[in-house]
């Protein structure tokens, strides 16, 4: 079995849409640290710890180094990531949404099928005529609990300021398509699953209509389904005849959780 990452980096050094840091602590700085810790505990301590005493020195450690830290200070929409029903709205098939620790197991660990859409252009949508297209390429029919993965290569561009706009969208007829054949989970190699800020909003001005604001991610209100964002790698992948892993972070009541996406294909 060949074990393919479709996931992407948190990473600070990428143009993002929201500010976010990665503080890192490296393995010498970690000794002051460690002192730190466990001298700010009283007012002795701390006086003492400006004063240059420490409970634990270098030397006292193998190589002069302790553990390294990161702290990361990130939404949970940076990075690969799955929308759940919460984050979409207070409500979602007229019941309560669910959070992401809600989001069934089951759900995230099934048959995948990619879908060509390299054809559409940034600022486009994906359609559900598009969707019927390319199953019919590749003459396959979609079963309950696939987990269908939406490839536009627009993650060629991750790392620069062109992977925050030049990517299509997804409709909400393609979603309710896809959904209708008992699918959970849809993902795409994307920032987001609607269209770009820029390409809405000009929409939005021009027509003063509210349904061209993310209308893939408020039809979760009306469908209860998760989406996958900022995959990567579907190019490596067969259009099907592989399993999907997109097991979410257990965060407690929030809309999403970062996923590390993984494809299995047999040999």
């Amino acid at each position: 079995m060949k074990i393919i990452d479709l996931s992407l980096s948190i990473d600070e050094n990428t143009p993002e849409v929201h500010p976010f840091g990665i503080e890192r602590l490296g393995h010498k700085e970690g000794v002051d640290h460690l002192n730190w810790v466990m001298m700010k505990r009283t007012l002795k301590g701390r006086i003492g710890f400006l004063l240059g005493r420490r409970i634990i020195s270098p030397e006292d450690l193998p190589d002069k180094e302790f553990l390294s830290l990161e702290t990361v200070h990130c939404p949970v929409h940076i990075g690969t990531h799955i929308d759940y029903s919460f984050h979409y709205g207070t409500r979602s098939e007229d019941r309560p949404s669910k959070v992401i620790n809600e989001l069934p197991l089951e759900w995230c660990l099934s048959d995948g099928v990619v879908l060509d859409c390299t054809f559409k252009k940034p600022g486009e949508v994906i359609s559900r005529d598009d969707c019927a297209a390319a199953l019919k390429k590749i003459n396959y029919v979609l079963k309950a609990h696939d987990i269908v993965l939406l490839r536009t290569g627009a993650d060629r561009f991750y790392g620069t300021r062109e992977y925050l706009t030049q990517y299509p969208g997804v409709s909400p007829e393609a979603i309710a398509f896809i959904l209708d054949a008992g699918v959970h989970i849809i993902g795409v190699d994307t920032l987001g699953f609607d269209r770009p800020y820029k390409f809405m909003m000009a929409d939005f001005m021009r027509t003063r209509d509210g349904k061209f604001l993310w209308p893939a991610h408020f039809f979760g209100r009306k469908r209860e389904y998760a989406h996958i964002e900022r995959l990567a790698n579907l190019d490596k992948l067969p259009p099907f005849g592989f399993k999907i892993s997109c097991l979410p972070v257990k965060i407690k009541d929030a809309g999403a959780a970062w996923a590390r996406v993984i494809a299995m294909v047999g040999e």
